[in-house]
Parts: structure tokens; sequence; C-alpha cells
């Protein structure tokens, strides 16, 4: 089993996807600038309790100076209260920016994803896709609520320690600053191999995702082909490399927090022996006190250099989810609305409905050729008028064009050349929503929601009453199934309608496109996976369905399409026989072929049947 390769992502720690990234958090703005407000102001508290150890040992220990302790008692308490308080609001916004961050980028995500068009689909497994709305959403809350704001703590620590530093002494000072460079070095170092072990980590978790919901979705499919012991070692492979890559990220990591710890050591043991034989000397340039501060500054900077390598480690690995949440929400759609269509019509989420023109049916294909981004060419200079309310079959091999046809139809892809006009209009001159609004849809495997058969139908045109439900199942034959069961309209059915028989989806489906009152009807393969007694009912359906609208109708079983007004034969993308059912018989081509090996087979298929009645 070959899983499908993630995108890879090669960049160097990119701080312009960082904020544009955050420009994507805006409702958190406020609270990302309070957290670091207060922990501006809790550096400041941690900066000036050394400051307070200076002045306690040269005033009340060594004796060197005269103050007061009660004012002393109260800074050094008022600092610590406050000190208290801003890590208290700080974890408190934190939590509340972490949790609203991965609600809000999941809601963007989902809104991007119903903007985008069909061959995002086709071109993006479901398990990539899952994987960026659950595991990298969370990473980037976590990292932008705990880490950035860490980051900024860290930073604003460093500066006003080392302002602190200089002025105390900038001999010392300078000492502790020396290490400074070799930390740098080894940061970039550290930072392109941390880095491209956590994108590995990443780009595997997305194809143990895709693992997952082809595991779950094809759990019969690998029973009846006894593939449960390969499918095992397979996964097994793809967690071993998502392990290996773990560990190695895991260990470049903590190799360098104690290289970071080891230099701060070194800057300390140069603060001791030099302030030490300071104090000692003649001169005295060093107090005792000043030494203790030093001494708490040069152990104390090391420790947001420390956290700022732990985050920088952080922000590589969430880089890799970074990148690839960002990657889906700046993806644009290959089908979308002129922003002239957009002012006139609105879009999918805003439609202007009072501004749109009423549809006919009339559709017109004008030297229109389509190829797919892979290059393959499928339709060339293909021209077709249908009038309204005509219904006109397709006809032909697998991967003659018929799928692509209606696709375009539906303009869930757009021709490559050429003009498809609707109503004596080009449809790229009316919004998307507009036509969609007037389809009715009906798949060869049609995908019911879960809830209820009557949620399911009211899909179709959400105000709907429960009195126009129940008249359109009875209209297609499916009020009968319906009543039996249960709980009748209010049976659950399940998963993707894994409760129902594939007859009983198709008969739901049916009533929900009929119930959207569509001008245009599409029926792709709608009676192909069902048996005979349940096609007999699926073609009373076709009949009420398809009455005063545009269809189209993709079939093999040909009876399916023996009244349709046109039956066009499709090879390779270009129409080689048309005319009525008759009208091409009489021609004895190619559809006269099909027909009557499938009339042979079916006719051989009811004497068993017949037979076994017997």
């Amino acid at each position: 089993m070959q899983y499908q390769q993630e995108q890879d992502y090669t960049k160097k720690l990119d701080a312009g996807l960082w904020r544009r990234l955050i420009g994507y958090m805006k409702p958190y703005h406020k609270h990302l600038i309070a957290i670091m407000a207060t922990m501006a102001v809790s550096a400041l508290c941690d900066t000036i309790f050394p400051l307070l150890t200076r002045e306690a040992i040269d005033t009340f220990i060594t004796g060197g100076k005269t103050g007061s302790r009660a004012w002393f008692v109260l800074r050094y308490a008022g600092t610590l209260l406050l000190q208290t308080v801003c890590i208290f609001t700080f974890i408190r916004l934190c939590g509340k920016a972490e949790l609203g961050i991965n609600r809000h980028i999941r809601k963007l995500a989902f809104h991007k994803l119903e903007e985008l068009s069909f061959s995002y689909y086709d071109q993006t497994p479901v398990g990539f896709i899952i994987s960026r709305m659950t595991s990298d959403t969370s990473r980037l809350g976590e990292t932008v609520a705990w880490g950035l704001v860490d980051l900024f703590w860290s930073g604003f620590y460093i500066l006003i320690t080392t302002v602190a530093m200089l002025m105390l002494d900038v001999r010392m000072a300078l000492l502790v600053l020396s290490v400074m460079p070799v930390i740098a070095v080894a940061a970039i170092w550290f930072q392109k191999r941390i880095l491209s072990s956590y994108r590995e980590v990443r780009k595997t978790n997305s194809q143990i995702t895709g693992a997952f919901n082809e595991g779950i979705m094809g759990a019969k499919t690998s029973k009846t082909l006894v593939r449960e012991a390969a499918n095992c070692q397979e996964f097994s492979v793809l967690t071993g490399k998502m392990r290996s890559s773990s560990i190695r990220a895991a260990v470049l990591s903590a190799l360098f927090y104690p290289i970071v710890i080891s230099l701060g050591s070194v800057a300390t043991a140069m603060v001791l022996r030099r302030g030490g034989a300071e104090v000692f000397s003649a001169k005295g340039w060093v107090t005792v006190g000043t030494l203790a501060a030093f001494v708490q500054y040069s152990t104390g900077i090391f420790e947001p250099i420390s956290s700022i390598a732990r985050i920088f480690a952080d922000l590589q690995s969430s880089q890799a989810a970074a990148e690839r949440v960002v990657s889906m929400l700046e993806t644009e759609p290959e089908i979308f609305d002129t922003p002239e269509v957009v002012e006139q019509f609105g879009d999918s989420f805003n439609p202007k409905r009072e501004n749109w023109p009423d549809i006919r049916g009339d559709i017109e294909f004008d030297h229109v050729s389509f190829h797919y981004s892979t290059g393959e060419e499928v339709l060339d200079d293909f021209c077709l008028k249908v009038k309204a309310g005509q219904t006109v079959a397709l006809v032909g091999e697998t991967g003659s064009g018929k799928s692509t046809i209606v696709n375009l139809v539906c303009r869930f892809y757009e021709p490559t050349s050429g003009v498809i006009r609707i109503d004596g209009v080009d449809y790229r001159q009316r919004s998307i929503l507009w036509l969609q609004d007037h389809l009715g849809y009906v798949l060869q495997q049609p995908h019911l929601f879960s809830g209820t058969i009557r949620e399911n139908i009211r899909f179709g045109r959400l105000d709907a009453t429960d009195r126009e439900i129940e008249a359109a199942c009875r209209a297609v034959d499916a009020e009968d199934f319906i009543l039996k069961l249960e709980k009748g309209y209010d049976t659950e059915v399940g998963e993707g309608g894994n409760r129902l028989s594939t007859g009983q989806k198709q008969l739901i489906s049916f009533a929900r496109a009929l119930i959207a009152k569509p001008a245009i009807f599409v029926l792709d393969e709608a009676t192909s996976s069902v048996d005979t007694q349940t096609e007999q009912k699926l073609q009373a359906a076709i009949s009420v369905a398809l009455t005063g609208r545009t269809s189209f109708i993709i079939a093999h079983r040909l009876s399916t399409v023996r009244s349709a007004d046109l039956i066009l034969v499709i090879r390779d993308g270009k129409i080689t026989e048309q005319g009525t059912h008759a009208e091409l018989l009489k021609q004895k081509g190619y559809y006269y072929t099909l027909y009557a090996n499938q009339f042979r087979e079916e006719g051989e298929k009811r004497s068993w049947e017949a037979l076994a009645e017997v």
C-alpha cells in the first residue's frame, strides 16, 4: 500500500509565516497583548529581586550602608505581590487564548474547506485534511498562547538584566555576555537539524492519519482480501518512521539544553572568580551585595536563554504544523466568482438572491475543451446544445468523459477553453451558488449525513415543511419503507447512511434532490448498485424527478436511458453517436451492440431468477 506523500516544506524558521498566522488570530490580539504586558511586568519584577538582595546584603548584613528595614520589607512584599498577580493573570489569559485560538483557526479552516473547489478534495487525502484540522491546529494554539509569550518574557528579561548588569559593573557584565556568540552558533547548528526532524514528524503524522482513515473506511475490503496482517505491518513501518524522527528531534533538543546550561555555568564561574577578587582587593570596587546580585543575574539570565532554546525547538516543531495550516488557509479555489459577479449576486456565504435571474435550463457547450491539472486532456472542441426540459443521456466506456461533461455543467470544474452558456449567458457571469442552488444531483453512492431521514431530506431545502418532505418521499415511492422503520421519518440513518440499504439511500437522495425543486437534474450511475426490484422503484422515481427539468443521465444500464430525449455516445471526449433510443438502434453502431449485449445478459439473469423461484 503506497500512502500519498505530503507536501514538503524546506524553509528555515520563517518569521513572516508566524506573522501571517498571528494575523489569522485577530479576535485574540488583545489577549496576546495583555499577556505580553503582564509578562513584561513579571520580567521586570524578576530583575528587581537581585537588586533588592544586593541592597539587603550591603545594608543589613555587611553594614556598609544605612536604610529603613520597614521600607525595604514593604518594597520587597509589593514586588512579590505584583509578580504573583502577573503570573495568575498570565496563566488565566494563556489558557483562554489557547482554547480560543484553536477554535478560531479550526473555524477559519472549516470555512476555507467549504470554499475550496472539488479539485482540492480530488488531490488531498481526507487523512491529511483531518490532521491539519486537529493535531496541527492544537499544536499552533499551544505554541502561540504559551511559547511565543514565553519567548517575549525571556527576551524582555534578558534585555533588562543586561542593562542592570552593565549599570552595576561593565567588566563583569561583559564576562557574562561573552558566551552569547557561542550559544548563537550552537542554536543555528541545532535549529536546522531539529526543524528538519520535526517536519518529518508532522509529515508522517499526516500519513498515519490517512492510513487510519483508509483502514477504517476499507475495513470490509481488508477482511475479504485477508490483508489484516499486511496492513498492520505497513502501518508499523509508518509509525516506526515517525518514532525515529521524533527520537532524533528529542535527542537534538536534549543535547542543546545542557550545552546552554554548561555555558551558563562557565559564565557564573568567571563572575565569581573576577568578582571575588574585586571584593577582597584593596580598592574594593565590587561589594559583596553586588557580587551576589551578579551571581543571581548570571545564573538567572541563562534560564531564559535555555527557555528560548526550548521555545526555539518548539517553534521549529510547530512551524511544520504552521506551514501546513497556513498553506490550507491560503489555498485559493480553482473555481471562483469574479469580484463583479460577487458584487451583483453575492457569494456562497452572503448570497444576494434578490438579484438572481430565473433559470430555464437551456445549456450550450460552445467549442469546450478541458484538461485536468495533471495535463490529461478529456474534452477537445466539444459542442452540444440542450433545450430546457430536455433529458440527455450520456453513454460510453469508463474514462470517456461522461462525468467530466456533467462536472462542467455543474461548474465543479470550468472549461480550459470555450464557453458554457446557461439560458444564453456564459455561466461565469453568474454566481456559482446561483447555478448549484438550482441543481439536483444523485450519485451512484449517495451520501447521507448523520441524523434522521427527515433531517437528511431537509438538507435539500432547509425551509421545507414536514408535509413537503413526506410528499417528496411519496413522489419517489420511498414512504413505504420509511414507515416500516421503527421511528419512521425520525429514524437515525447512521454515519454515511450505513443503517440503510443502497436502494433506500438512493430513494432518500431522490427525495432530497426533488424537494429542492431544481431546474437542472443530474443522475450519475444512480441505478447501477441496486437490484432489479429496487431499480424499478428508482425508474419510477427518475420519471417523477426529471419531469419538466433539464436532465443529464450517466448510465451503464441502458434500461435507465431508453426514455431520454437525446442519447449521446461519448468516446474519447467526443460524440460518436446521438439520437433517441429507437434511432440509435436503427444505426446498429456501438449503442446497438452495447444494448444487445445487456439485453441478452438481463434475459439470462431473469431466466436464472425464474428457475430459482421454481
